[in-house]
């Protein structure tokens, strides 16, 4: 009994003597207060404080080049303030996909068809850059497996989500100072989202900034056209999602996509009848379409600036 008496008189020895170690509370101070944030400041940019470096002001000087990317993502945030300065106010949030395409083209199909074409229309507009490409787009059910969900590989987006992502990513843009917000779509289920979103916006931002789906984009029916004229000349269809001219706008981003060399080995480079084995061939014929729709596409981008918004409803047929 002497014992515990002992030990719980030397415990309460010990909290005595923290007590007293304790320095003693500021007047006026609150219990646990944490110290106070300095108010932010309008010129803090870059993802830093303007007072704790030189380079997180806004006006800061940008020490390197200007960028000659028009992907928003392989620019620093200078060289998205300096663009915008230089006039290139006009941004194309374009949307692919994640879908099957047959035993050769890769999943992604309409994500590297729009990483070749963006570029190639923000290059010839002169005063546009490029969003980064929403790849997740409506695909089908996921619990029913509707659509292109029947295959494995395929991802999703309902509807509304796919919508309030290009909202969004509108919002966002209109915020930084972009004057022209343009949609484009490389795929079906894409279009009547990138339509409604951008009839929204028109409505209630009243065309300022201008915001528009450019349908026209999403043409391959005018492409084969053109093209068949340039020496690709369709036969009877191998009933796959695929074709020359999409295999095409692939191969000129990467080769690997369509899984070029392995097809040309195994003497299967040739879709609907159109021989894609020759490689300077096949990339003279894949500049003129990248070429041809960016030519077609920028025409509509200027148009539906002049409109202030979307251009009437075209009929299209069933595409990619």
């Amino acid at each position: 009994m002497k014992k515990t008496v002992s030990m719980v008189g030397a415990v309460l020895a010990v909290t005595q003597a923290l007590a007293f170690a304790q320095p003693a509370q500021q007047p006026g101070a609150a219990q646990g207060q944490q110290r106070q944030r300095p108010a932010p400041d309008p010129r803090d940019m870059g993802g830093g404080r303007c007072a704790d470096n030189p380079y997180n002001c806004a006006d800061a000087a940008n020490p390197l080049p200007a960028a000659t990317t028009v992907w928003l993502e392989e620019m620093t945030w200078m060289d998205v303030r300096d663009a915008l300065k230089a006039g290139k106010t006009t941004i194309i949030i374009s949307t692919g996909g994640i879908e099957p395409n047959g035993p050769w083209l890769v999943t992604g199909k309409h994500n590297y068809v729009l990483h070749a074409n963006c570029d190639a229309i923000a290059r010839k507009l002169g005063n546009a850059l490029c969003a980064p490409i929403v790849k997740l787009v409506p695909e089908g059910d996921y619990d029913k497996k509707t659509g292109h969900m029947a295959s494995p590989g395929t991802i999703t987006m309902r509807e509304d989500t796919f919508r309030a992502v290009l909202e969004d990513a509108a919002r966002s843009l209109k915020a930084h100072g972009f004057q022209n917000i343009i949609f484009i779509g490389d795929s079906g289920g894409n279009q009547e989202g990138q339509r409604a979103v951008a009839e929204k916006l028109t409505t209630e931002w009243k065309g300022s900034p201008v915001v528009a789906h450019v349908q026209q984009y999403y043409d391959y029916a005018s492409v084969a056209k053109h093209m068949e004229g340039q020496g690709i000349k369709e036969g009877k269809s191998d009933n796959m999602h695929d074709d020359p001219i999409i295999t095409l706008n692939m191969f000129i981003d990467d080769p690997n996509s369509v899984r070029f060399d392995q097809r040309v080995k195994a003497g299967k480079a040739t879709i609907n009848g159109v021989d894609l084995s020759d490689r300077k061939k096949s990339t003279e014929l894949a500049k003129k379409i990248v070429d041809y729709r960016a030519t077609v596409t920028t025409d509509f981008i200027k148009k539906s600036i002049a409109n202030k918004g979307t251009l009437p409803r075209e009929a299209r047929p069933t595409q990619q």
